[in-house]
Protein backbone atom coordinates (compact mmCIF):
# COMPACT_ATOMS: atom_id res chain seq x y z
CA UNK A 1 0.00 0.00 0.00
CA UNK A 2 1.26 3.44 -1.24
CA UNK A 3 1.73 6.18 1.80
CA UNK A 4 -0.59 8.97 2.39
CA UNK A 5 0.72 11.85 0.82
CA UNK A 6 -0.87 15.60 1.96
CA UNK A 7 0.12 18.50 0.12
CA UNK A 8 0.14 22.27 2.03
CA UNK A 9 -0.80 24.64 -0.53
CA UNK A 10 -3.48 24.50 -3.15
CA UNK A 11 -2.36 27.21 -6.02
CA UNK A 12 -0.73 25.42 -9.59
CA UNK A 13 2.13 23.59 -8.64
CA UNK A 14 0.83 22.08 -5.33
CA UNK A 15 -2.65 21.14 -7.62
CA UNK A 16 -0.41 19.71 -10.52
CA UNK A 17 1.56 17.78 -8.23
CA UNK A 18 -2.03 16.33 -6.11
CA UNK A 19 -2.76 15.53 -9.63
CA UNK A 20 0.38 13.48 -10.60
CA UNK A 21 0.49 11.77 -7.14
CA UNK A 22 -2.82 10.57 -7.37
CA UNK A 23 -1.66 8.97 -10.48
CA UNK A 24 0.78 6.97 -9.57
CA UNK A 25 -1.47 5.45 -6.93
CA UNK A 26 -1.15 7.69 -4.12
CA UNK A 27 -4.19 8.46 -2.08
CA UNK A 28 -3.89 12.74 -1.40
CA UNK A 29 -4.91 15.48 0.45
CA UNK A 30 -4.54 19.21 -0.97
CA UNK A 31 -4.97 21.82 2.12
CA UNK A 32 -5.75 25.45 1.11
CA UNK A 33 -6.38 27.98 3.77
CA UNK A 34 -9.19 29.29 1.78
CA UNK A 35 -11.97 27.75 2.64
CA UNK A 36 -13.73 28.84 -0.74
CA UNK A 37 -10.85 27.38 -2.61
CA UNK A 38 -11.75 23.77 -0.93
CA UNK A 39 -15.52 23.92 -1.46
CA UNK A 40 -14.66 24.59 -5.02
CA UNK A 41 -11.99 21.89 -5.12
CA UNK A 42 -14.63 19.65 -4.13
CA UNK A 43 -17.43 20.75 -5.97
CA UNK A 44 -16.24 20.84 -9.29
CA UNK A 45 -13.10 18.25 -9.13
CA UNK A 46 -11.09 20.97 -10.69
CA UNK A 47 -8.66 24.35 -9.69
CA UNK A 48 -10.38 27.04 -12.26
CA UNK A 49 -8.11 29.44 -10.67
CA UNK A 50 -4.77 28.36 -10.84
CA UNK A 51 -4.97 25.25 -12.73
CA UNK A 52 -7.79 25.38 -15.35
CA UNK A 53 -8.68 22.40 -17.41
CA UNK A 54 -7.46 19.87 -15.55
CA UNK A 55 -9.69 17.55 -13.71
CA UNK A 56 -9.05 16.24 -10.23
CA UNK A 57 -8.85 13.01 -9.58
CA UNK A 58 -11.25 10.96 -6.74
CA UNK A 59 -8.20 9.94 -4.64
CA UNK A 60 -7.60 13.75 -3.83
CA UNK A 61 -9.53 14.95 -1.28
CA UNK A 62 -9.63 18.54 -0.27
CA UNK A 63 -9.28 20.59 3.33
CA UNK A 64 -8.77 23.89 5.01
CA UNK A 65 -7.98 21.71 8.45
CA UNK A 66 -4.28 21.30 8.74
CA UNK A 67 -4.76 18.54 10.80
CA UNK A 68 -7.08 16.77 8.36
CA UNK A 69 -4.99 17.44 5.74
CA UNK A 70 -1.84 15.95 7.54
CA UNK A 71 -3.41 13.24 9.09
CA UNK A 72 -1.70 9.67 8.93
CA UNK A 73 0.51 11.28 6.09
CA UNK A 74 3.98 9.51 5.62
CA UNK A 75 4.98 12.12 3.40
CA UNK A 76 4.39 16.20 3.63
CA UNK A 77 4.69 18.33 0.30
CA UNK A 78 4.93 21.77 1.05
CA UNK A 79 4.23 24.66 -2.22
CA UNK A 80 2.82 27.54 -0.26
CA UNK A 81 4.72 30.81 -1.41
CA UNK A 82 8.12 31.55 0.37
CA UNK A 83 6.56 34.31 2.47
CA UNK A 84 3.77 32.13 3.80
CA UNK A 85 6.00 29.25 4.54
CA UNK A 86 7.44 29.66 8.12
CA UNK A 87 4.26 30.33 9.62
CA UNK A 88 2.39 27.48 7.86
CA UNK A 89 4.95 24.94 9.36
CA UNK A 90 4.79 26.30 12.58
CA UNK A 91 1.04 26.03 12.49
CA UNK A 92 1.44 22.08 10.76
CA UNK A 93 4.38 20.92 13.39
CA UNK A 94 1.72 19.61 15.69
CA UNK A 95 0.21 17.11 13.34
CA UNK A 96 2.96 16.61 11.24
CA UNK A 97 4.49 13.02 12.24
CA UNK A 98 8.28 13.07 13.47
CA UNK A 99 8.82 10.50 10.72
CA UNK A 100 7.78 12.34 7.99
CA UNK A 101 9.16 12.96 4.53
CA UNK A 102 8.94 16.92 4.45
CA UNK A 103 9.47 17.73 0.56
CA UNK A 104 10.19 21.59 0.17
CA UNK A 105 8.47 22.68 -3.56
CA UNK A 106 9.29 25.99 -2.83
CA UNK A 107 11.50 27.92 -5.08
CA UNK A 108 12.68 31.19 -2.66
CA UNK A 109 14.87 32.67 0.25
CA UNK A 110 12.95 34.48 3.15
CA UNK A 111 13.10 37.87 3.77
CA UNK A 112 15.10 38.67 6.75
CA UNK A 113 16.80 36.09 7.73
CA UNK A 114 18.38 35.21 3.97
CA UNK A 115 17.18 31.32 4.79
CA UNK A 116 16.59 28.77 1.87
CA UNK A 117 13.09 27.03 2.15
CA UNK A 118 14.58 23.57 3.58
CA UNK A 119 16.18 25.77 6.55
CA UNK A 120 13.35 27.38 7.78
CA UNK A 121 11.35 23.95 7.57
CA UNK A 122 13.95 22.34 9.36
CA UNK A 123 14.29 24.99 12.00
CA UNK A 124 10.33 25.05 12.67
CA UNK A 125 10.21 21.22 12.63
CA UNK A 126 13.54 20.20 14.89
CA UNK A 127 13.30 16.70 15.09
CA UNK A 128 11.71 15.83 12.22
CA UNK A 129 13.57 13.05 10.27
CA UNK A 130 14.40 14.28 6.99
CA UNK A 131 13.48 17.38 4.39
CA UNK A 132 14.01 16.87 0.80
CA UNK A 133 13.87 20.60 -1.70
CA UNK A 134 12.67 19.24 -4.80
CA UNK A 135 13.49 22.05 -7.90
CA UNK A 136 14.25 21.76 -11.69
CA UNK A 137 12.32 23.14 -15.23
CA UNK A 138 8.73 22.19 -13.86
CA UNK A 139 5.80 24.05 -15.24
CA UNK A 140 2.80 23.05 -13.49
CA UNK A 141 0.22 22.74 -16.40
CA UNK A 142 2.61 20.89 -18.03
CA UNK A 143 3.06 18.12 -15.06
CA UNK A 144 -0.52 18.03 -15.17
CA UNK A 145 -0.79 17.08 -18.75
CA UNK A 146 1.84 14.32 -18.04
CA UNK A 147 4.58 16.04 -20.59
CA UNK A 148 7.82 14.66 -19.62
CA UNK A 149 9.39 16.30 -17.04
CA UNK A 150 12.99 16.08 -14.79
CA UNK A 151 13.67 17.46 -11.96
CA UNK A 152 16.38 16.74 -8.71
CA UNK A 153 15.69 15.66 -5.24
CA UNK A 154 18.25 17.19 -2.80
CA UNK A 155 18.57 16.37 0.97
CA UNK A 156 21.29 15.36 3.23
CA UNK A 157 19.56 12.30 3.93
CA UNK A 158 20.19 9.70 0.89
CA UNK A 159 17.12 7.40 2.01
CA UNK A 160 14.94 10.45 2.06
CA UNK A 161 15.74 11.09 -1.61
CA UNK A 162 15.33 7.70 -2.59
CA UNK A 163 11.71 7.39 -1.04
CA UNK A 164 10.86 10.98 -2.83
CA UNK A 165 12.34 8.99 -5.91
CA UNK A 166 10.42 6.30 -5.66
CA UNK A 167 7.36 7.77 -4.92
CA UNK A 168 6.95 10.40 -7.08
CA UNK A 169 8.27 9.28 -10.59
CA UNK A 170 6.20 8.06 -13.34
CA UNK A 171 6.48 7.49 -16.95
CA UNK A 172 6.46 11.76 -17.59
CA UNK A 173 8.29 12.15 -14.46
CA UNK A 174 11.86 12.23 -14.20
CA UNK A 175 13.30 12.42 -10.95
CA UNK A 176 17.05 12.87 -10.06
CA UNK A 177 19.00 12.33 -6.89
CA UNK A 178 20.97 15.11 -5.19
CA UNK A 179 22.72 15.59 -1.77
CA UNK A 180 23.86 18.97 -2.84
CA UNK A 181 20.47 20.99 -1.08
CA UNK A 182 22.16 24.73 -0.97
CA UNK A 183 22.90 24.68 -4.92
CA UNK A 184 19.59 22.97 -5.64
CA UNK A 185 17.74 25.45 -3.73
CA UNK A 186 19.77 28.30 -5.10
CA UNK A 187 19.59 27.33 -8.35
CA UNK A 188 15.84 27.62 -8.16
CA UNK A 189 15.07 30.71 -6.03
CA UNK A 190 17.55 32.78 -8.03
CA UNK A 191 16.72 31.87 -11.61
CA UNK A 192 13.34 33.67 -10.77
CA UNK A 193 15.29 37.03 -10.48
CA UNK A 194 17.19 36.49 -13.43
CA UNK A 195 13.78 35.32 -15.51
CA UNK A 196 12.60 38.55 -14.67
CA UNK A 197 15.46 40.40 -15.90
CA UNK A 198 14.90 38.17 -19.37
CA UNK A 199 11.44 39.81 -19.24
CA UNK A 200 12.96 43.34 -19.32
CA UNK A 201 15.06 42.15 -22.36
CA UNK A 202 12.16 40.38 -24.01
CA UNK A 203 9.52 43.68 -23.39
CA UNK A 204 11.94 45.35 -24.27
CA UNK A 205 12.73 44.50 -27.71
CA UNK A 206 16.53 44.05 -27.33
CA UNK A 207 16.90 40.71 -29.13
CA UNK A 208 18.10 37.31 -28.92
CA UNK A 209 21.83 38.49 -28.88
CA UNK A 210 20.64 40.16 -25.24
CA UNK A 211 18.86 37.25 -24.07
CA UNK A 212 21.92 34.84 -24.81
CA UNK A 213 24.19 36.87 -22.46
CA UNK A 214 21.50 38.17 -19.90
CA UNK A 215 20.77 34.07 -19.46
CA UNK A 216 24.63 33.46 -19.75
CA UNK A 217 25.87 35.86 -17.14
CA UNK A 218 22.25 35.01 -15.28
CA UNK A 219 24.26 31.63 -14.54
CA UNK A 220 27.50 33.13 -13.78
CA UNK A 221 25.77 35.27 -11.05
CA UNK A 222 23.83 32.56 -9.96
CA UNK A 223 27.10 30.11 -9.69
CA UNK A 224 29.01 32.43 -8.08
CA UNK A 225 27.17 32.99 -5.02
CA UNK A 226 25.57 29.36 -4.89
CA UNK A 227 29.21 28.29 -4.89
CA UNK A 228 30.19 30.75 -2.10
CA UNK A 229 27.71 29.32 0.11
CA UNK A 230 29.39 25.76 -0.34
CA UNK A 231 27.07 24.66 -3.63
CA UNK A 232 28.53 22.12 -5.69
CA UNK A 233 29.92 24.05 -9.03
CA UNK A 234 28.25 21.26 -10.86
CA UNK A 235 24.82 21.46 -9.38
CA UNK A 236 24.47 24.57 -11.23
CA UNK A 237 25.20 23.31 -14.81
CA UNK A 238 22.56 20.76 -14.21
CA UNK A 239 18.57 20.89 -14.34
CA UNK A 240 18.35 22.79 -11.26
CA UNK A 241 20.47 25.29 -12.26
CA UNK A 242 20.76 25.47 -16.01
CA UNK A 243 17.81 24.19 -16.96
CA UNK A 244 15.25 25.86 -14.66
CA UNK A 245 16.85 29.20 -15.44
CA UNK A 246 16.42 28.51 -19.45
CA UNK A 247 12.84 27.61 -18.68
CA UNK A 248 11.90 29.85 -16.51
CA UNK A 249 13.66 32.80 -18.76
CA UNK A 250 12.49 31.66 -22.08
CA UNK A 251 8.97 29.72 -21.08
CA UNK A 252 5.42 31.91 -21.86
CA UNK A 253 4.17 30.04 -18.74
CA UNK A 254 6.84 31.78 -16.22
CA UNK A 255 5.18 34.42 -14.10
CA UNK A 256 8.50 36.06 -13.20
CA UNK A 257 9.03 36.56 -16.57
CA UNK A 258 5.76 37.78 -17.23
CA UNK A 259 6.90 40.26 -14.90
CA UNK A 260 9.58 41.93 -16.36
CA UNK A 261 7.81 41.73 -20.11
CA UNK A 262 5.18 44.21 -18.49
CA UNK A 263 8.17 46.06 -16.50
CA UNK A 264 9.86 46.16 -19.88
CA UNK A 265 6.41 47.66 -21.81
CA UNK A 266 6.18 50.62 -18.90
CA UNK A 267 3.63 49.09 -16.48
CA UNK A 268 4.66 50.09 -12.56
CA UNK A 269 5.19 46.90 -10.67
CA UNK A 270 2.15 47.63 -8.27
CA UNK A 271 -0.04 47.57 -11.24
CA UNK A 272 1.39 44.35 -13.08
CA UNK A 273 0.95 42.42 -9.05
CA UNK A 274 -2.12 43.52 -8.43
CA UNK A 275 -3.26 42.12 -11.71
CA UNK A 276 -1.91 38.68 -11.56
CA UNK A 277 -3.39 35.75 -9.52
CA UNK A 278 -0.48 33.88 -8.87
CA UNK A 279 2.80 35.07 -7.38
CA UNK A 280 6.47 35.96 -9.09
CA UNK A 281 8.67 34.32 -6.50
CA UNK A 282 11.44 36.75 -7.78
CA UNK A 283 9.89 39.69 -6.53
CA UNK A 284 10.43 39.06 -3.19
CA UNK A 285 13.41 37.06 -3.98
CA UNK A 286 15.84 39.57 -5.34
CA UNK A 287 16.07 41.64 -2.10
CA UNK A 288 17.01 38.52 -0.02
CA UNK A 289 19.18 37.51 -2.97
CA UNK A 290 21.21 40.90 -2.46
CA UNK A 291 21.35 40.82 0.84
CA UNK A 292 23.16 37.77 0.87
CA UNK A 293 25.38 38.16 -2.07
CA UNK A 294 26.62 41.47 0.72
CA UNK A 295 26.85 39.22 3.20
CA UNK A 296 29.14 36.86 1.60
CA UNK A 297 30.83 39.66 -0.42
CA UNK A 298 29.17 38.06 -3.78
CA UNK A 299 28.89 40.34 -6.75
CA UNK A 300 25.57 40.38 -8.20
CA UNK A 301 25.25 42.91 -10.96
CA UNK A 302 22.18 41.97 -12.53
CA UNK A 303 20.36 41.53 -9.12
CA UNK A 304 21.94 44.43 -7.98
CA UNK A 305 20.13 46.22 -11.16
CA UNK A 306 16.68 44.21 -11.00
CA UNK A 307 16.48 45.30 -7.42
CA UNK A 308 16.74 49.14 -8.28
CA UNK A 309 13.95 48.46 -11.50
CA UNK A 310 11.47 46.84 -8.68
CA UNK A 311 12.22 49.11 -6.23
CA UNK A 312 11.17 52.25 -8.83
CA UNK A 313 14.92 53.55 -8.20
CA UNK A 314 15.48 53.10 -11.77
CA UNK A 315 13.93 52.28 -15.28
CA UNK A 316 14.60 49.58 -17.37
CA UNK A 317 16.61 50.88 -20.19
CA UNK A 318 18.67 52.83 -17.55
CA UNK A 319 19.52 49.38 -15.78
CA UNK A 320 20.63 47.78 -19.02
CA UNK A 321 22.88 51.05 -20.00
CA UNK A 322 24.33 50.75 -16.86
CA UNK A 323 24.95 46.47 -17.25
CA UNK A 324 26.03 47.41 -20.54
CA UNK A 325 28.32 50.22 -19.40
CA UNK A 326 30.27 48.42 -16.36
CA UNK A 327 33.57 47.80 -17.06
CA UNK A 328 35.09 45.09 -19.28
CA UNK A 329 36.93 41.81 -17.69
CA UNK A 330 37.94 38.62 -18.93
CA UNK A 331 35.47 36.15 -18.74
Amino acid sequence: MRPRIAILGAGSWGSALAVHLTRVGHDVCLWARNPNLVTELVSTRQNARYLPGVHFPDPISATHSLYDALAESEIVVVTVPSHGLRAVIRDARPAIDTGAVVVSAVKGLEVGSMRRMSEVIAEELEGVSAVVALSGPSFAAELARELPTAVVAASSSGAAVERVQAEFRSASLRIYGSSDVIGVELGGALKNIIAIAAGVVEGLGLGHNAMAALITRGLVEITRLAVSLGAQRDTMSGLAGLGDLVLTCTGELSRNRHVGIELGRGRTLEDILASASMVAEGVRTTAAALALGAHHKVELPIVEQMAEVLSGRKDPQSAIRDLMSRKQRQE
